[in-house]
């Protein structure tokens, strides 16, 4: 296997394993310091999110909606774009979805659950193309953007549940209208998981076709790398950033659907879960990989569910488990600045290596290889 090969991988696949394993000691540090035993913490979070059949319908439940928030971050990236946003696109997907009956009804059956979840996905496609919009024609920091429209969209999305499209019979917990039965998205036959999973797996796979099997998911690749080089080329750079910013808001939107057409049944403010952020640290341990993303979400999903675990054996809050990702989001940053270095120092190695032979070369061996060179030119010509 060549060094080249090998440096991939290192900066693919070890670094992002490092991180998450630091990650993992940090926190059993973290306990530690509270008065709990790390080793006992690390075992109940395996058992809490892989242990048994119940975990594991817990943690592939909660993943579902992380693997299209992942996207909404891992698409955009691959055009050159940071978004940050996917929190915001999930809430206007849920309040899309859960208000589209208000304006009219969809058809029973699979029919009228497709019109839902295209609704969510159109709202957030649209959100996410914004902050694409206004960086390229207005040079607005997409980062920042995106950022702060998230927090304009939960604005938006509270005032429309707790306002005019509130249900009267939702009291201390307002929301909108519940969504009619044969809307609401199934489970999986023989599963207590519900068919979201199998929806945010097929988009991730099929996200990963467009990405490296298509003209235009290489065009935006392209434009990723370097968007100058792009445009000299004649490639459509800011049509495409806008194209990659709404693909990766539809995603983000579609979780929102989803979340309400499986598991709440209607918009409230158990949407606003911070999924979006969750899905910005999955797709940064994918690198922005569309189909590393499904087994990445799985694991932060596993995560998620190991909380109630810990809180009932370990009398630890359920929130904790955000501590565990806030190290991991830390490291895995820090990872980023240590991307390429293996490359580098192989490359000035072999450079040294191959200056100190050409300093040592006696005039013997320095004839033979220009023996060597001729013979090779002349059998090429």
């Amino acid at each position: 296997m060549t060094a080249v090969r090998w440096v991939a991988i290192f900066d693919g696949l070890v670094l992002p394993m490092l991180a998450l394993a630091g990650a993992v000691l940090l926190f059993g540090g973290f306990v530690w310091l509270g008065g709990t035993d790390p080793i006992e913490t690390w075992v109940l979070l395996f058992q809490g999110a892989f242990g048994d059949a119940f975990s594991w319908q817990n943690t592939l439940q909660r993943a579902a909606p992380l693997m299209l928030t992942a996207l909404c971050v891992a698409i955009p990236m691959q055009a050159g774009m940071t978004i940050i946003g996917g929190e915001g696109a999930l809430v206007l997907g849920g309040l899309a979805a859960a208000g589209l009956p208000y304006l009219f009804a969809p058809p029973d059956g699979l029919l009228g659950t497709a019109w839902i979840l295209l609704a969510g996905a159109v709202a957030g496609g649209a959100w996410i193309a914004l902050a694409g919009l206004l960086q390229q024609y207005r040079g607005v920091n997409e980062t920042i953007s995106s950022l702060l429209m998230s927090y304009l969209a939960i604005g938006v999305f509270k005032h429309l549940v707790e306002g005019p499209l509130r249900d009267p019979e939702s009291l201390n917990k307002p929301s909108t209208l519940p969504l009619h039965d044969s809307w609401l998205l199934g489970l999986i036959p023989g599963q207590e998981v519900h068919w979201g999973l199998v929806i945010g797996a097929v988009v991730c796979v099929l996200a990963g076709l467009w990405l490296y099997g298509t003209t235009h998911g290489f065009a935006t690749r392209v434009v990723g790398g370097n968007a100058r080089a792009a445009r000299l080329v004649g490639l459509p750079s800011q049509r495409l950033v806008v194209c990659a910013c709404a693909l990766g808001g539809a995603a983000a939107g579609l979780a929102g659907g989803i979340e309400v057409a499986a598991v709440h049944n209607a918009a409230n403010a158990s949407l606003i879960a911070g999924l979006g952020y969750t899905g910005i640290l999955v797709a940064f341990v994918a690198r922005h990989n569309p189909v590393a993303v499904i087994p990445v979400a799985v694991l932060f999903g596993g995560f998620g569910s190991a909380g109630s675990l810990l809180q009932r054996r370990l009398d630890l809050p359920d929130a904790s488990v955000w501590v565990l990702q806030g190290f991991a989001f830390v490291l895995i940053l820090a990872c980023e600045a240590a991307r390429g270095r293996l490359g580098l120092w192989l490359a000035q190695r072999q450079a040294r290596m191959a200056a100190s032979q050409v300093v040592h070369e006696t005039s013997r061996q320095r004839l033979a290889r220009q023996k060597a060179q001729a013979a090779s030119v002349g059998e090429v010509a």
